[in-house]
């Protein structure tokens, strides 16, 4: 029986690392129910602090995010993930025109439908499926009592009116995928770009039959605001924050001094699984299986996958732990096939590098970086190559 072993990158631990299995378990059953898929979960020997953060200082901080430039939908997207209601703060700045005092203004028809709302039978399966079904309410909610939608309700006329219907229903999504990050919750729909969008478009058609996309009132200005206004920075707690970005550093910069006994783990997972082995690795875990397959043989391994891995890159600058740059990849390395995105960019292409020895397939997850660093597991390009090679 094949066997499947994920291995994960830098800074995941027990929580992510469960449900990013969950995924790639069930991604491969639907297609190959015969293979085992097994974990790799060395996260338990990664970086950890060992004297109760005696060496973090206690003021706070505020961490600068970087934006690039992008197609308007990702760096709207960028926007929405850093605030649910920024689309609708574009919307209030609408020139707000003459209403009819003897009825009923645009705005309170807008208001009514969204209110209103029960989402129908195909639109609440795919909540369901995207795992924003029980934030679903409570994010409508946020929404409407929400400063910028109150101040873009009166800037509605007639014409527009569904021009409006997209920006709400994206609003309420983000807010949807903001609540279940908070709650620590990772929903498929965190890094499937496709299933967001296609929650997207079903609560933009139940709010009543509008133009997808951006509006055309709306376009010119956020195309100018995304790229030179928006809020760009997070401010915390120096601790709490420390606590959030420490592991993916800290994982590597581990990997860097003490990377034996993280390789060491992973050759006794693949130790005791049933052969022919296939290796999934992502990120830092690719770097580590590359490691290990140059220095070991290790003749039950057929496969290996990296999924948004450095190793190419560690190995062109000469920084690659088992392998200087110039020497040749040894002929017992089993097949490697490996995983990219233009968008991520900490994925990086191997056959150039490797002749002959690295096949690379490009998959686009339509998120913006960083999102799209952990999106591959929901591509269905990235399980077409993978599903297609295993023995």
């Amino acid at each position: 029986m094949t066997t499947v072993i994920f291995v994960h990158g830098t800074g995941i631990r027990e929580r992510e690392y469960n449900e990013t299995f969950q995924i790639i378990e069930q991604k491969i059953h639907a297609q190959r129910p015969d293979i085992k898929v097994s974990p790799c979960l060395w996260g338990v020997l990664g970086a950890k602090f060992n004297d109760n953060r005696a060496s973090v200082p206690l003021e706070n901080a505020t961490l600068a995010l970087s934006q690039g430039e992008e197609d308007a939908e990702i760096v709207l997207w960028e926007k929405l993930y850093r605030d649910p209601l920024y689309e609708l703060w574009l919307l209030s700045l609408k020139p707000v025109e003459a209403g009819n005092p003897f009825g009923e203004e645009p705005g309170d028809v807008l208001q009514s439908r969204v209110a209103s709302l029960t989402p129908g039978s195909q639109l609440q399966a795919k909540l369901q499926e995207a795992g924003i079904a029980e934030v679903f309410e409570p994010a409508r909610e946020a929404v409407i009592h929400s400063e910028p939608y109150e101040r873009a309700l009166p800037t509605v006329s007639e014409p527009d009116l569904s021009e409006y219907y997209a920006p709400i229903a994206r609003a309420v999504v983000a807010q949807a995928m903001y609540i279940s990050e908070l709650q620590e919750k990772f929903p498929p729909i965190l890094t499937d770009a496709q299933l967001r969008d296609k929650v997207v478009e079903l609560l933009t058609v139940a709010l009543g039959e509008a133009e997808l996309g951006l509006g055309g009132w709306l376009l010119k200005p956020f195309v100018e605001l995304a790229q030179h206004g928006g809020t760009n920075y997070v401010r915390g707690n120096r601790l709490e924050l420390t606590d959030k970005i420490s592991p993916m550093p800290g994982d590597i910069l581990l990997y860097q001094t003490r990377g034996e006994k993280i390789r060491a783990f992973i050759q006794q997972q693949i130790a005791q699984a049933e052969p022919p082995v296939v290796l999934i690795a992502h990120s830092l875990g690719g770097i580590a299986c590359v490691d290990l397959l140059v220095q070991q043989q290790l003749s039950q391994v057929e496969l290996l996958v990296t999924v948004g891995s450095q190793a190419p890159f560690l190995y062109e600058i000469n920084a690659l732990y088992s392998l200087e740059y110039g020497q040749l990849l040894p002929e017992h390395f089993p097949q490697w096939l490996n995983i990219y995105d233009l968008r991520d960019f900490l994925s990086y292409v191997g056959n150039k590098i490797f002749p002959d020895r690295v096949q690379d397939v490009v998959v686009d997850s339509r998120q913006p970086f960083p999102r799209s660093h952990g999106a591959y597991w929901t591509n269905a390009k990235t399980w077409e190559a993978i599903i297609s090679r295993l023995p």
